[in-house]
C-alpha cells in the first residue's frame, strides 16, 4: 500500500509537470501549485481583450492570435475590442477602471507601458494600475540606411558618413515619445552624432518619406519594415535583439559592434486591471505560456519578427519596470521635451 510520503512524492511530481495544463473544455483544472482548488474562474461569459490600437497592424495581430488560442484552450470566449486614441491612453484607463474580476484584460506594449511612462504625464501609472499577467513576445529595432546612404554597409560607415553631413541628416519616427524616437536619440547620444527628427504620425507615414529619400535613418521595430526591407533602396544595418534574427541573418546585432547599450524590443503583453485574484493571475498566466509554446503560435509570430517570451506574472512586472527605467534615463540624458518635438 502507498505510503504518506510516496502519496505526496506523486502529487507533487504531477503539479511540476502539469502546472501549466489546464483542462478547462471540462471544466477541470491541472492547477499551478499554490493556486486556490475552489477557483472557479473563467465563468462561460466572454472575456474582454481591449487592443490599444484601431484593427490591422503589429498589436492587433498579436491580440487576435492571443485571444483566439485562449479561447480554444479554455473553453471560453475572449473577444477582441479595439480602442484606439491617445496613443493607447483610452485603451488604458479603460482596463485599469474596470472591475478586477478577471473579465477584462489587455495587449499592453512598449508604448503604453515603457516610453510614454518616461515621456509623457499620463492619467493611468504603469505598474500601480495594472496587474501584469506575462509577456506574449518581442521584436527588435533594426537601424536602415536610407537611399541617400547607399554607400554605407555598416554602422561605422553610417556613423562616419553622418558626422561628415554635420547635422544636415535626418531621421523619422512614429512620433515623438515612441520607440523609434528615443531608441535613435540614445544611438545619438552613444556615437556623437546629430540628426534632426522629423515625427510622423505613425511608423507607416515615416516609411513612406524614408523610402522615398526624404530622411536619411530609420531605427522601426523589424516587424514594421520587415516586407521593405526586400527593397534595394534599404539597407539594415543592426539589430536591437541579443542574437541575430533569423530572418536578417547577415545582420549583426549591436552587441556584436561593440555597442551593447541597444538590447531594446518592440514588446507585447498581457495585463489586466490592478489588484486581480492571485488564483486567477497564476491560472491565466499558465495558461498564456502553453498557448505560446504551440507550435503554430511560434511560427505565426515568427513569420512576423515576432519571437514568443514567456514569462511568470513578476518576471514580466519587473521587465516592464526595467523598461521604464532605461527610457527615463534615455529621455533625461537626452533632454527630451514631447512637447517640443
Amino acid at each position: 500500500m502507498p505510503t504518506r510520503t510516496m502519496l505526496d512524492a506523486s502529487r507533487r511530481k504531477c503539479l511540476s509537470r502539469g502546472w501549466q495544463l489546464l483542462v478547462g473544455r471540462v471544466g477541470v483544472w491541472l492547477l499551478p501549485e499554490g493556486v486556490n482548488a475552489a477557483v472557479t474562474w473563467p465563468s462561460s461569459k466572454p472575456i474582454k481583450l481591449i487592443v490599444p490600437a484601431q484593427p490591422g497592424g503589429g498589436l492587433d495581430l498579436v491580440a487576435r492570435t492571443t485571444a483566439d488560442r485562449l479561447s480554444r484552450a479554455m473553453g471560453t470566449p475572449w473577444v477582441v475590442e479595439n480602442i484606439g486614441g491617445g496613443g493607447g491612453t483610452i485603451a488604458c484607463i479603460t482596463t485599469a477602471r474596470a472591475p478586477a474580476d478577471g473579465q477584462t484584460f489587455m495587449i499592453v506594449n512598449i508604448s503604453t507601458h515603457g516610453t510614454n511612462p518616461a515621456v509623457r504625464k499620463l492619467p493611468y501609472e504603469a505598474l500601480k494600475d495594472f496587474t501584469h499577467i506575462g509577456m506574449v513576445g518581442g521584436s527588435p529595432n533594426v537601424l536602415v540606411a536610407g537611399p541617400g546612404l547607399a554607400h554605407v554597409n555598416t554602422v561605422d560607415e553610417l556613423i562616419s558618413s553622418l558626422k561628415k553631413k554635420a547635422g544636415d541628416a535626418a531621421y523619422g519616427s512614429a512620433g515623438p515619445g515612441t520607440s523609434s524616437h528615443l531608441v535613435m536619440e540614445q544611438f545619438k547620444l552613444v556615437t556623437g552624432i546629430e540628426l534632426t527628427h522629423v515625427p510622423y504620425r505613425g511608423i507607416g507615414p515615416a516609411l513612406v518619406d524614408f523610402m522615398a529619400g526624404r530622411t536619411d535613418v530609420l531605427f522601426p521595430g523589424l516587424t514594421a519594415v520587415l516586407q521593405h526591407l526586400k527593397s534595394p533602396k534599404l539597407k539594415p544595418l543592426a539589430v536591437t535583439s541579443a542574437s541575430r534574427h533569423p530572418l536578417l541573418p547577415n545582420v549583426p546585432t549591436f552587441a556584436e559592434i561593440g555597442l551593447k547599450e541597444f538590447s531594446s524590443l518592440q514588446w507585447y503583453g498581457l495585463s489586466g486591471p490592478a489588484r486581480l485574484p492571485e488564483d486567477i493571475v497564476k491560472l491565466l498566466n499558465a495558461q498564456l505560456n502553453r498557448v505560446l509554446l504551440e507550435p503554430e503560435v511560434i511560427a505565426k509570430f515568427e513569420a512576423e519578427a515576432l519571437a514568443v517570451m514567456p514569462m511568470t506574472s513578476p518576471q514580466f512586472t519587473s521587465y516592464i519596470k526595467e523598461d521604464i527605467t532605461r527610457w527615463t534615463k534615455v529621455v533625461k540624458d537626452r533632454k527630451i521635451s514631447v512637447d517640443a518635438s
